[in-house]
């Protein structure tokens, strides 16, 4: 790395914020593996050049470093920017980075960067990214603050991009698809009464990915093993050409007592999947 960029991932750093004194027992060649992984070098290198950059125009600077091709259908059901109305975003989640910073690309220029993300507290590393986030931390303390934090996004007049699935799709018994979907959106969106709009991402991660997150789960591993494959998975999806497709706003009083929120938001992923 030239000497005159900044390091803005420095694993390093993050293994002492995350693991404290314990940091020093991880072996060295741990070390660099983990940072060949998350390419250290390219997204530092990429984050210096997009430094002065932020929120709706970062994002759309990641679409064009990334090189990938959207095509959106149903983008007339996107709301019109002055109605007056806020609304929540939802989408599934196939990959766990483009994914997300293509549909803040599109709804960031969509409603002049009124919007928010609810997003893994590691991603606020991103200083391009942060403006646009409300970081929880899925595993630690943070996690009881995880209603407050919601419950600022939802009071703000900002519209709300959310993945459901709290973490991207996996595969299983051949199928590629997410995680449940958590209630939150559908108790929020109806006690701040904002409409639905549902969104199906296509694209997938590499058969890797599904194998370690597999292997994960049988093996009840608490840490998160397969995330850290997610930026290597990104730069493997590189010069691809995803599918977006923007269904019609879902009104807030569709979700009332005839179901539980957790069946609504079942429904809505159904809804997804269907479009």
């Amino acid at each position: 790395m030239s000497e005159h960029i900044e390091k803005t991932i420095d694993i390093e750093k993050i293994l002492q914020s995350k693991m404290g004194k314990k940091a020093r027992f991880v072996p060295a060649f741990a070390v660099r593996w983990l940072k060949r992984i998350v390419h250290e070098d390219e997204v530092n290198a990429f984050l210096w050049e997009s430094r002065n950059l932020t929120g709706t125009e970062w994002l759309k600077a990641c679409v064009r470093y990334l090189d990938m091709t959207l095509h959106i259908e149903g983008r007339n059901n996107l709301p019109d920017k002055d109605d007056g109305k806020l609304y929540t975003f939802v989408s599934n989640h196939p990959l766990g980075g483009e994914d997300g910073v293509a549909l803040g690309a599109i709804i960031g220029e969509h409603y002049d960067g009124r919007f928010r993300y609810l997003v893994n507290d590691l991603l606020l590393n991103l200083p391009g990214l942060r403006p646009v986030s409300i970081g929880i931390n899925k595993t630690g303390r943070q996690s009881r603050d995880f209603p407050r934090m919601v419950e600022a996004g939802f009071q703000s007049d900002n519209h709300m991009l959310m993945f459901p699935a709290g973490l991207n799709s996996r595969k299983k018994n051949g199928v590629i698809h997410d995680l449940p979907w958590k209630k939150t959106f559908i108790s929020k969106s109806v006690e701040y009464h904002r409409d639905v709009v549902p969104i199906y991402f296509s694209g997938r991660n590499s058969e890797r990915f599904y194998r370690i997150a597999n292997w994960q789960k049988k093996l009840h591993l608490k840490v998160n093993i397969a995330m850290l494959f997610l930026v290597d998975e990104m730069y493997r999806n590189v010069h691809k050409t995803f599918t977006i497709k923007i269904g019609k706003p879902i009104p807030w009083q569709t979700f009332d007592k005839s179901r539980t929120p957790v069946q609504w938001a079942q429904w809505v992923e159904d809804k997804v999947y269907e479009l």
